[in-house]
């Protein structure tokens, strides 16, 4: 994990949907970064490379709009722009992080790289790996 500065711990991103109905702000460093594989992921988003950030869920802030949630398993449900499609984040039943897409991201590139792959094994043969621990399913 990164290590905490002053500046980091007090930093904020801000990102939303494709239309602009949802926005939504996130502040300090990420608990995480990673990029999942997984057959849902891969479809809900339409990219061969679904990236998160993980934030703890006191530190997200909905700003506008109201998500839609599809539950395409029962350990979590995934939230979208119910007008524009867009995915925004995933929310584990009962968990305390937000995983948060990081294309939905105003400026993800001030998001580290992953710092772990997952569901590796459904990676398409031409996405390389990405240099850090990977895990053929779940992490955890």
């Amino acid at each position: 994990m990164a290590e905490a500065t002053q500046e980091t711990v007090h930093e904020t991103h801000e990102g939303g949907c494709l239309c602009g109905a949802v926005r939504y702000r996130v502040s300090g460093i990420p608990v995480s970064a990673n990029a999942c594989f997984c057959t849902m992921c891969r479809r809900q988003t339409g990219s061969a490379l679904p990236a998160f950030a993980t934030w703890n869920r006191a530190q997200f802030v909905l700003l506008a709009g109201e998500p839609a949630a599809y539950a395409a398993s029962p350990k979590a449900e995934r939230q979208f722009c119910p007008r524009c499609g867009s995915a925004l984040f995933w929310i584990k039943n009962g968990g305390e992080e937000v995983d948060v897409f990081l294309g939905s991201l105003d400026a993800p590139e001030r998001i580290r790289p992953p710092d772990y792959a997952i569901w590796t094994r459904h990676r398409l043969p031409w996405v390389p790996p990405l240099g850090g621990p990977e895990f053929t399913q779940s992490r955890g």
